[in-house]
């Protein structure tokens, strides 16, 4: 080999970004495929597998302790295919389920002219409790047709 060829080869390379950066570019490309959460969770356990200490997986991620904590037992007993679930949220019934007819009824045959006078009504007639935000929501849910 010759000496200008040595000279060459020996050039410094760019520096490698920060693990932070490399990880924030691999959940931002991963959630063009998958939503946010999933993203995360590969990521963690990739990091995981690598044996990346507890802490900077915390930091990398920013998933939660106890999060990581359930993958690493999950991992431990070999239970992958969990891991790629993501359970829905639990949806909360409302507190008019099964009254909304009787209310949008009320609501058409009596003049309302706002969310509170409607708040009033439902906790006169029915005797439930909701606040002018649970009424926007109803009568939203209504217009949508829902």
């Amino acid at each position: 080999m010759s000496e200008k060829s040595k000279k060459r080869r020996g050039r410094p390379s760019k520096p490698v970004p920060p693990a932070a950066v490399i990880v924030n570019a691999v959940i931002l490309f991963l959630c063009k495929f998958m939503p946010e959460t999933l993203a995360k969770r590969v990521v963690c356990m990739i990091l995981i597998a690598l044996q990346t200490p507890h802490e900077e997986v915390i930091e990398l991620t920013g998933k939660s302790d106890r999060s990581i904590r359930v993958l690493k037992a999950a991992l431990r007993d070999n239970d992958l295919d969990s891991l790629f679930v993501i359970k829905p949220r639990g949806v909360q019934t409302t507190k008019v389920a099964g009254l909304e007819n009787a209310i949008f009824e009320e609501i058409e045959t009596n003049n309302y002219y706002n969310r509170q006078q409607i708040v009033n009504m439902v906790r006169e007639k029915f005797g439930i409790v909701m606040s002018r935000t649970g009424v926007s929501r109803l009568l939203k849910k209504k217009e949508s047709g829902g």
